[in-house]
């Protein structure tokens, strides 16, 4: 029998333990972001979420509103805030415009991302503005963003219709350090606007489980 005072409030359970006392390991957290236009069903996200959840990932996929330029991807912020199940993700995974929210949500101080993806992602506003401008638009901190994240990795294409391709995957590079994958004739890897249906992207699912062992 124990005697004295003991005070509970000492101890914590990292794991859940289920009904046999089993220690059950904690699930790693992901989030995949849509482009612009987009939503939860876009393209090759809705195959990634199962691919990633049978790879034993609790993965959160909103559809966020509509947004139109950097201005607008406070709209995206607040909404994530709000809605987020997790500020510390072991997996943010983006497209277009999503690569770019991950940018802004890691140059705050309450989100970080183990290993973060940008598909065909930029971090400089697209035409009319040159990419060799040595200013950022407001909300991007590129020391914030690499302190929350252990790894990047930025997949591009050679023929990106919208200025989303090498150049700026480079330029992220650059900046923030990480892994530059330059695929051939891949386009936005999902547009409606190039006949691009884009339903899996097995080479992104890669990436993603191999990188998830790295972090273990």
């Amino acid at each position: 029998m124990l005697s004295g005072n003991v005070n509970t409030a000492h101890f914590v359970l990292i794991y859940p333990i289920d009904f046999q006392h089993k220690l059950i390991p904690m699930k790693k957290t992901a989030v995949l972001f849509h482009g612009l236009g987009g939503s939860e069903m876009s393209f090759w996200i809705p195959w990634l979420k199962i691919a990633l959840e049978k790879g034993g990932f609790d993965v959160w996929v909103p559809s966020l509103p509509a947004c139109n330029d950097f201005n607008d991807l406070d709209k995206w912020i607040q909404e994530i805030i709000i809605h987020s199940p997790h500020r510390d993700y072991d997996l943010m995974v983006g497209h277009s415009a999503g690569g770019t929210l991950i940018l802004r949500l890691l140059s705050r101080s309450d989100f970080t991302a183990k290993h973060a993806i940008s598909v065909a992602g930029f971090i400089k506003p697209l035409p009319g503005k040159l990419l060799n401008d040595l200013t950022y638009p407001a909300g991007f901190d590129i020391d914030a963003i690499k302190a929350n994240s252990r790894k990047f990795t930025f997949i591009h294409s050679d023929n990106d219709p919208w200025d989303c391709g090498q150049e700026q995957g480079e330029l992220m590079r650059q900046k923030l350090g990480g892994t530059l994958v330059i695929m051939t004739g891949e386009g936005h890897f999902g547009s409606e606007y190039m006949k691009q249906p884009y339903k899996t992207f097995p080479f992104l699912l890669n990436q993603c489980l191999l990188n998830a062992q790295d972090n273990e």
